[in-house]
């Protein structure tokens, strides 16, 4: 099916990472003046429009008016390891990586895109350890990012003490998924983890602290993209839709 949106790839020199970084921006067919922008940034970028078909998914929900001005910009790793020292916050390169987005991938889209007479609004989505990234960068950035969607994240008891740190989560809506099939997952790190019971431990802490958060077991989900993708067209309606 040829797609209706278009896909651009563009290349930032990164002097927070001292690398090229690859974007590749997905717009849809056609604005709304009406309406405001959105703008969707995916770490594992190449995971959400191959996997999860992501572009497929705008196509369709745009032309059903379920999603509206929306932009997906997919930001993909080099392998296992150099997304393990980004997207983890005790990885050697978190720091530079949430720079690296904040003051070079935002101004870049700025500048990419027209100005939109009622603004942009940002948001961040991720699964697994690219979910921690989007709960990180976001919770403590929520005068960046209005919205982020959270698919089975890496939780430990680190990113709960990093989470737990943050004071003020309301101005963020959060959708938050797990399968309760992913009691034994096979980390970068090659052991095998428990993603449940932390994530149940991550939703008690939200739910108590951020008004508009949503919360999903899947019974049968497991730590596959058939599930992820499964969920995305509910989830990018509910949350940006």
């Amino acid at each position: 099916m040829a797609r209706k949106g278009t896909m651009n790839l563009y290349t930032i020199e990164s002097e927070f990472l001292q690398e090229n970084m690859n974007l590749k921006v997905y717009e849809p067919e056609q604005y709304d003046a009406i309406y405001e922008r959105q703008i969707c940034i995916m770490q594992d970028g190449d995971d959400y429009f191959n996997m999860g078909r992501v572009a497929t998914v705008s196509d369709r929900l745009h032309e059903e008016d379920e999603l509206i001005n929306t932009i997906f910009v997919g930001i993909h790793y080099k392998d296992r390891e150099d997304r393990w020292r980004k997207y983890y916050p005790l990885g050697d390169q978190h720091e530079a990586y949430k720079n690296f987005l904040l003051q070079e991938v935002l101004p870049f889209l700025e500048d990419l895109l027209p100005i939109h007479p009622l603004g942009t609004t940002y948001s961040l989505m991720g699964d697994s350890l690219a979910a921690t990234f989007a709960l990180i960068l976001g919770t403590e950035n929520p005068n960046i990012f209005s919205s982020i969607i959270l698919q089975s994240p890496l939780v430990d008891e680190h990113v709960l003490n990093v989470v737990k740190n943050v004071h003020d989560f309301n101005p963020l809506t959060i959708y938050h998924s797990i399968g309760l099939q992913e009691d034994a997952v096979i980390t970068t790190k090659g052991e095998g983890m428990d993603f449940i019971e932390p994530n149940k431990q991550l939703h008690a802490f939200l739910q108590e602290r951020n008004n508009d958060y949503t919360y999903t077991e899947m019974d049968e989900g497991n730590h596959t993209w058939k599930h992820w993708q499964k969920e995305l067209p509910d989830v990018l309606t509910h949350i940006l839709g």
